[in-house]
């Protein structure tokens, strides 16, 4: 969760987190040698009109201000392309859970087992326990077993809604009519918070995320226990 003073992203906790981060310090290096190397040149073309002369005209350093970015983008590109198809690949899932955007609300649906659907709404301050997170908690939180392959399927049933969820880097549109997916894996336990990444109306900011990781053995626990209700 993020919390107040925090400059970076959130702890990953999948490895489709991890390679966003990686990229996003790969890219971001990058920019500051392009901003250094920028700054020390017009800093020395300020100073030293020699070298300005040089540089206003001539065909070498036309050539090598023409190459350079063109390389600079590749590296930004290859990686940034592998990166964009890992993160549309869906490989065999074990799991699916279907999430509905209401407003102002989430529903959850899963897929593979009979009858376990539920509303997630947050939880009012009043009601909170303590050490809960104001805006963040729900009610019933989306329980999913870690080290497992899981397709999240994404809609929405009335205006379009965005299902976020910043540790485990996914941010998927719930489009109304339209059934998106993504997929994702847990590397760790815990319990991680997101909310509703597309401006759906006045009550936008209260309709938190909460998505649980646990073992797969307490996770069939969990089944058994909403089956039974």
């Amino acid at each position: 969760m993020a919390t107040w003073a925090n400059l970076s992203f959130q702890d990953s906790a999948s490895p489709l987190m991890e390679q966003l981060i990686f990229f996003h310090d790969h890219a971001l290096l990058i920019l500051i040698m392009i901003t250094t190397l920028v700054s020390y040149l017009m800093t020395t073309l300020f100073f030293n009109y020699n070298i300005n002369r040089y540089l206003l005209d001539g065909q070498t350093i036309e050539v090598i201000w023409t190459i350079l970015p063109a390389i600079t983008l590749i590296f930004i590109a290859l990686p940034s392309l592998r990166l964009l198809y890992l993160l549309d690949e869906v490989s065999n899932p074990s799991i699916t859970l279907k999430t509905i955007g209401h407003q102002w609300y989430w529903s959850y649906e899963y897929s593979d087992f009979n009858q376990i659907e539920f509303d997630s709404y947050m939880t009012p301050y009043s009601e909170m326990a303590s050490g809960g997170f104001r805006l963040l908690d729900v009610d019933n939180r989306a329980v999913l077993p870690m080290n497992t392959q899981i397709r999240v399927l994404v809609t929405a049933a009335d205006v379009l809604h965005s299902w976020t969820v910043p540790a485990l880097g996914v941010k998927v549109d719930g489009t109304p009519g339209r059934l998106n997916q993504t997929s994702f894996l847990f590397n760790r336990p815990g319990v991680f918070y997101g909310q509703c990444s597309e401006i759906c109306g006045a009550n936008h900011s209260f309709m938190p995320i909460v998505v649980e990781s646990v073992p797969m053995n307490i996770f069939t626990n969990w089944i058994l226990s909403m089956s039974q209700n």
